[in-house]
């Protein structure tokens, strides 16, 4: 008698085709769906684990309720780019205007991919709440490292300390502003889009439009980004 590999976890509520998702995977995916869709108050766990392919009581083995599949999502839109502008904060092989249209370009990137908006719930009042304490931590110090990159500039440096955290807010606004874009109207070249708010985010940071063109090929150049 033969049988066929499956995969370990815990059981569906009914066959849905191999995503090659995991299940934790596949609860964010369609928390992600429905969160931005239908919205998160109207979201219950037991339309998230049906979505998923799954029974409710299953859910509770990944998540232990909605608000951690909302952390979960929060936390993803910020982490890769903390990521990147650590390392490009730590970088001294390039001019820190490149590094800072980089990490730029990246971020704008990630918060215009994927097939829903989750920038968006930013915007949600629950995000206040003491639960997301960790997600507001991380975008506080990928904001701080907008800030380090700034300084680093030569527009920056010739700052003083107000000033420059008045500018650094101005950056950084300006690159969750694409949130409020994409939640009114599609962004069909994301790449192109990215690149042109960097662009715009180093215009506020006092660049001359004369220099984006080098810095374009000098944040190229840099490995990984």
């Amino acid at each position: 008698m033969s049988t066929t590999g499956r995969r370990v976890g815990r059981p569906r509520a009914q066959a849905r085709p191999d995503s090659g998702l995991t299940a934790r995977e596949e609860l964010l995916t369609a928390a992600a769906e429905l969160f931005t869709t239908q919205g998160y108050a109207a979201t219950t766990t037991r339309a998230v684990a049906e979505r998923a392919g799954m029974r409710q009581a299953s859910m509770y083995h990944y998540f232990g309720g909605k608000e951690d599949l909302l952390a979960a999502l929060l936390e993803g839109t910020v982490r890769p780019s903390l990521d990147l502008a650590h390392s490009l904060v730590a970088r001294t092989d390039a001019p820190a205007e490149a590094r800072l249209w980089a990490l730029c370009r990246a971020d704008v990137a990630l918060l215009c991919g994927g097939a829903h908006n989750l920038g968006a719930l930013y915007l949600l009042p629950e995000v206040r709440a003491g639960r997301f304490g960790g997600f507001r931590a991380v975008r506080d110090e990928l904001k701080a490292a907008y800030a380090a990159l700034l300084a680093a500039t030569a527009p920056g440096a010739a700052l003083p300390a107000e000033g420059l955290a008045v500018r650094a807010d101005l950056v950084f606004g300006l690159i969750e502003g694409v949130i409020l874009i994409r939640r009114d109207s599609p962004i069909p070249d994301a790449a192109a889009f990215a690149s042109a708010t960097a662009d715009a985010a180093l215009r506020v940071a006092g660049c001359p439009d004369g220099v984006l063109a080098a810095l374009h090929r000098a944040a190229e150049a840099l490995p990984a980004v």
